[in-house]
């Protein structure tokens, strides 16, 4: 009964967090896109991520075919599963709220997009990815299962290898000078503690830098018209 419990919650929250994509996604597919740095890899690391996060969860929950692979652990860890999960979907939910009209789920930059520098994104650089990291690793903890628990451990790995840094490329070539401020500003998974100061000060530089493009691209828009 308690392995159900856990395994419910991880589908209400597989569940709530595919109608927050969505609900984020929708206003900017018809968006125009000014750089597109998709490639072929990131479309095959796609697919095994997706299966991982989504598709063995679902044949773990809905049918016996991996129950050859099951284990047992304590009530407690699978608790601690729960907390990690929920903070995880939290992390997300607050990632795409900061984001907004930037977050695209490729690779890509639109005419208008901005370096956002607050929330979550004050302190460390892909929040998004980090709440991906506490997914995985909450995982296991609600599906006991060797082949569905890990699976986001395994296939996620391979694509956050490949995507981050190129990701991280594309804002330096994108933004220069206010991006290298936040890359030293900031961590990339989790907050730098012990550079809070450092944090605050690089995030209110990138800020005003910020002010200073959008202010000459208004006025660049202004003496086209």
């Amino acid at each position: 009964m308690g392995n159900r419990v856990f395994t419910i919650v991880y589908l209400v929250g597989l569940f709530g967090a595919g109608i927050l994509r969505g609900f984020y996604a929708w206003p900017n597919r018809r968006a125009a896109v000014e750089d597109d740095r998709r490639t072929s890899a990131d479309t095959l690391l796609l697919i095994p991520a997706s299966f991982g996060l989504g598709i063995l969860p679902i044949l773990y929950a809905f049918t016996p075919w991996l129950d050859f692979a099951d284990y047992a652990i304590p009530a407690w860890a699978g608790w601690i599963g729960v907390v990690l999960f929920v903070f995880a979907l939290w992390l997300l939910w607050r990632s795409h709220a900061h984001l907004g009209r930037n977050w695209s789920p490729r690779l890509q930059l639109r005419p208008d997009h901005r370096l956002v520098t607050e929330g979550m994104y004050r302190y460390m650089r892909h929040p998004m990815y980090s709440a991906h990291w506490l997914w995985a690793l909450a995982q296991p903890l609600l599906l006991h299962n060797w082949i569905a628990g890990p699976a986001l451990i395994v296939t996620f790995l391979p694509l956050y290898v490949y995507r981050a840094p190129r990701e991280e490329q594309m804002m330096l070539e994108r933004f220069g000078a206010g991006y290298r401020d936040y890359l030293k500003a900031t961590g990339r998974l989790w907050p730098r503690r012990s550079r809070s100061c450092d944090s605050d000060r690089g995030a209110r530089t990138v800020e005003s830098r910020n002010s200073k493009s959008e202010i000459r691209n208004n006025s660049e828009a202004r003496n086209r018209k």
